[in-house]
């Protein structure tokens, strides 16, 4: 009963929440701690655990305990499910999920292939990742890249129902995970880059049927936004306020997109996720704050309607999208207890706010290379309270002209992106993966036509300068003092989700294959072993008959290796890629170029091309444990 009590604190993070508020099955599911119920681990999204049998004094011994092989190269990104003895697979495209009996040596139970049209793959951002499944309901939720919403049974795999989200032809992808919430399953959409309209969508678990949707930008009834109750830094919205900040009917393709994270308070009964960037790249073709890109949004699921949203980054001028995960957690800041929200963003800097009223309470780099801004202004009584200094020399975009940027640190993949953080209420600290990339950023004007690309800019990356010489950081950072408690450098992005543990460790991944652990307290490095391909999933752990296993998907991939996940490892074929891609963002390219362009990884080709030298294309599940 006390391991029940102290899973359920854990998973919720929220003093006396009523479960009955939530999904019952997914707060049972989770509140186990020798299960993997949830990509996040819980509603908080903390990817913390409190199985302690491999803790920092004996992590060095641990061996691989089994491996199993996806079948599908590309990027791997999320993580298995682990419920009672099953174990559950998913794949990069064409998302193939694998169903393993964890009590027969992992044998296949049974696998469900989908059948998309492999024309989705052409515009898909950024490789044909996928985040993961989600449980509830004795059901498995299976987001396909061509917006299908699939609900499978868990025990046989048999089709439950399914309902298609979006138009692939429009731009319309997935590669996000979902969240089952009460008796809904909420699910966004992809496609900032060719200038879809984001939104929520909320479906019914029983029959698929559409249940809310709420979009990022537009008029208030179809935002669900209330301009009198849903507040903006403590005060009232006020009406139709996205369609006052973009000039004409702009906001139709205005991006938006919601393809990160959701999380969920069910005392408070409010979810949780943001807004990607507003389109296109180039922002002197979009004069105004374009609202509500770039915004933390707090709504009821059960109407969806707003009760509070914080604008991030106005005016988004480098791809800045917002939709890193929102991690909850209560504290004590300037003497006040709070219910608080973590939320490290692409622009390079941390936010911590009140995550029932909106109120915003840090706002720091979380990488000193942060050029772009000077900071965030934190005068409540300021006209520009909440928002970030524009250092004009980082600016994109001068008198409404387009401008050659040269050294813009973070770059547009931002100082995180999707890969999640962890958090540990023993040591109070975020473990965040980051990217320590600059950019030259140079935009161009672009027309919107629907499917095709809608980019507007042609990028290239670099590690920041003046630092030690590498692209990435594995950092411990205090959510309330808002400053960085160590840092461990790493030569490429550390593109992979973290794990805290009750044992005092924390687990992340690296690009070149690495799975590492380190002491929560401290970030001495205490174990290290090279997987078969590069890690760009989310380390996860379970515990069965009494031993505890820890896991990570491998196979590189995603924006930072997107180069090597598509055969594009020379820098002659580096070159010729982006100026292919440049051409196709502009319009310009032949239609069967522009197919097989992803033009969203502009500029990550050629900073990343040294990846070739330590990992290759795979796809594998590897499994870890003690020595018995």
């Amino acid at each position: 009963m006390k391991r029940w009590s102290m899973s359920v604190a854990a998973a919720l993070l929220v003093g006396g929440a009523m479960p009955a508020m939530a999904n019952d099955s997914v707060i049972a599911e989770t509140s186990n701690a020798k299960q993997w119920a949830m990509q996040a681990g819980n509603y908080a999204n903390t990817r913390y655990s409190e199985l302690d049998q491999v803790n920092k004094d004996n992590v060095k011994n641990l061996q691989v305990a089994w491996t199993f092989s996806t079948g599908v190269l590309r990027g791997h990104e999320g993580s298995p499910l682990v419920i009672g003895d099953m174990m559950y697979v998913h794949t990069p495209f064409p998302n193939t999920v694998y169903a393993l009996d964890l009590a027969q040596d992992g044998k296949i139970v049974w696998s469900y292939h989908p059948q998309q049209d492999p024309s989705v793959i052409g515009v898909m951002c950024c490789d044909t990742v996928y985040r993961g499944l989600a449980y509830a309901d004795g059901m498995l939720f299976l987001h396909q890249a061509d917006t299908t919403l699939v609900a499978l049974d868990s025990k046989t795999g048999e089709v439950k129902w399914s309902v298609k989200n979006g138009d692939p032809s429009k731009g319309e992808t997935n590669t996000a995970t979902v969240l089952p919430v009460k008796d809904k399953v909420l699910v966004g959409i992809s496609g900032g880059e060719y200038g879809v309209r984001g939104s929520v969508t909320a479906y019914n678990i029983k029959d698929g049927s559409l249940a809310w949707r709420a979009f990022s930008t537009g008029p208030d009834e179809e935002m669900l936004v209330d301009p009198e109750k849903t507040t903006v830094l403590g005060k009232p919205i006020g009406k139709d306020s996205s369609l006052s900040s973009w000039e004409g009917d702009q906001w139709k393709i205005g991006g938006g997109p919601t393809w990160g994270w959701y999380s969920y308070d069910p005392e408070l009964d409010l979810i949780y996720y943001g807004t990607g960037n507003p389109g296109t790249w180039n922002p002197a073709q979009r004069p105004g704050d374009n609202k509500w890109s770039m915004t933390i949004m707090a709504r009821n699921p059960d109407t969806g309607m707003a009760k509070w949203f914080y604008q991030m980054t106005p005016h988004d001028e480098w791809d800045f999208d917002g939709v890193n995960e929102m991690v909850l957690f209560d504290g004590n800041v300037g003497g006040k207890d709070r219910k608080l929200l973590f939320h490290p963003d692409r622009n390079g800097i941390a936010y911590t706010l009140d995550r029932d009223t909106g109120e915003l309470l840090v706002a720091n780099k979380f990488d000193p290379a942060v050029n772009w801004t000077t900071g965030v202004d934190m005068d409540p009584n300021s006209k520009t309270f909440g928002r970030p200094a524009v250092v004009a020399e980082y600016s994109t975009e001068q008198n409404g002209e387009d401008t050659n940027t040269t050294g813009v640190c973070p770059a547009a993949l931002g100082t995180k992106d999707e890969q999640p953080t962890a958090y540990s209420p023993k040591t109070h600290l975020m473990y965040v993966p980051t990217n320590h990339v600059c950019m030259d950023y140079e935009p161009f004007r672009v027309s919107y036509t629907a499917g095709q690309p809608f980019v507007g800019a042609t990028l290239s990356m670099f590690p920041a300068p003046n630092s030690h010489g590498g692209m990435g950081n594995f950092i411990a950072w205090d959510p309330i003092k808002g400053e960085i408690k160590w840092s461990l450098p790493e030569q490429f992005s550390v593109w992979s989700g973290a794990l805290a543990t009750a044992g005092d460790v924390v687990f992340y991944g690296t690009l070149e294959g690495y799975l590492k652990a380190v002491d929560a307290n401290t970030g001495e490095e205490l174990y290290k072993f090279k997987t078969p391909s590069g890690i760009i999933g989310n380390v996860f752990t379970y515990e069965r008959e009494g031993k505890q296993y820890v896991g990570i998907l491998s196979g590189v991939g995603g924006w930072a290796g997107l180069g090597l996940a598509a055969g594009l490892t020379n820098p002659a074929n580096a070159e010729a890629w982006q100026n292919a891609a440049g051409r196709a963002a502009a319009g310009r390219a032949l239609e069967s170029e522009a197919r097989n362009i992803d033009t969203a990884g502009l500029g990550a080709v050629g900073g990343y091309a040294g990846l070739a030298e330590f990992t290759n294309l795979g796809g594998q599940l590897t499994v870890f444990a003690l020595p018995n």
